[in-house]
């Protein structure tokens, strides 16, 4: 046993469901403290997160933006990083918080809260790296593959279509979720980062015994319908960099799927999608081959029951 608490915070615009398994889960994985922001109002899962001791709720409404004294922003994640640094500046209920998504899962061989008590002081911060669900079976995940010559070679190996032009072969990030210790002074948390007073916080890196179980693409259906908004304003948006430089060849997400799209449409995307995310027993061989097929039952379900037993939507 140990008294190192940690807690969670997430700008999260979900369905209910969602953002309920979300908190249940990272309940029953020990979390401490769950501080929600919801980008929109949904009373229904308000009334839930509201009346469980260990969540703090708020609805991100004008009323909220104008007692923050400023307009809310449009892109979401100035929104995210504006309140996971609300929350860091409340009055400290954890000794660590981590921002993270709601599509974001620790997975841990041990309690976290075992693993952040062995922290030494310094850094104060300890950074997650991620792996990432294979479309189709929620309980395979790609292993981060780590910076250095091999990543290249191993990537595309394991994608030989597509895998020149996409970093680790993940879709998203490649940068994980960063714990930090609560207290410091002139703390802003980013997306992948810690600042104090302006300077990146040193980090640790990576957190041994704890992933970050990344559930980016779920389904084909599910990954389609959100990738028009990725790609004009998350994650595969054209401001963001490429896998390598583009004097050497290099493309963005953005310019791979522009291309694709430009080549064969709807079509050359579900191509890639099938080799990239779609869970397959080729590419889990390939994974399994390299040390990189990662096991996790999340068992979403199950935690919603035990921490939202009356809540019965689907």
């Amino acid at each position: 046993m140990t008294d190192v608490t940690w807690g969670i915070a997430s700008t999260i615009l979900a369905p209910t469901r969602d953002i309920l398994q979300f908190a249940a889960y990272h309940l029953a994985a020990g979390a401490h403290r769950i501080y929600i922001y919801l980008d929109a109002p949904n009373p229904q899962a308000f009334e839930f997160l509201d009346a469980h001791p260990k969540i703090r709720v708020i609805t991100c409404d004008d009323k909220y933006w104008k007692q923050r004294k400023r307009d809310r922003p449009d892109m979401h994640q100035v929104r995210q990083t504006a309140n996971a640094t609300h929350a860091y500046n409340r009055r400290a209920e954890v000794d660590w918080l981590i921002h993270m998504d709601a599509d974001e899962f620790l997975v841990a061989d041990r309690p976290v809260a075992e693993i952040l008590a062995e922290r030494p002081a310094d850094p104060h911060a300890t950074r997650i790296r991620p792996m990432e669900q294979l479309s189709g079976n929620p309980s395979a995940f790609k292993g981060f593959i780590p910076s250095g010559p091999d990543r290249a070679r191993i990537t595309a190996d394991l994608y030989p279509t597509y895998g020149a032009h996409v970093k680790g072969g993940f879709l998203s990030h490649l940068a994980g979720k960063v714990f930090v210790r609560t207290g410091l002074p002139k703390i802003n948390i980013r997306i992948h980062n810690v600042f104090q007073d302006g300077e990146m916080l040193d980090c640790h890196d990576p957190q041994d015994g704890i992933d970050l179980a990344h559930v980016h693409a779920k389904t084909w259906e599910d990954w389609i319908a959100a990738y028009r908004y990725r790609v004009t304003k998350g994650s595969y948006r054209s401001e963001l960099g490429p896998n390598k430089p583009y004097e050497k060849g290099g493309l963005s997400m953005h310019d791979l799927f522009t291309q694709i799209e430009q080549d064969a449409g709807e079509a050359g995307l579900c191509a890639f999608f099938d080799e990239v995310c779609a869970d397959s027993p080729a590419l889990r061989k390939r994974l399994a081959d390299h040390g990189l097929l990662h096991e996790a039952k999340l068992d979403l379900v199950s935690h919603l029951g035990q921490h939202f037993p009356d809540y019965t939507g689907v």
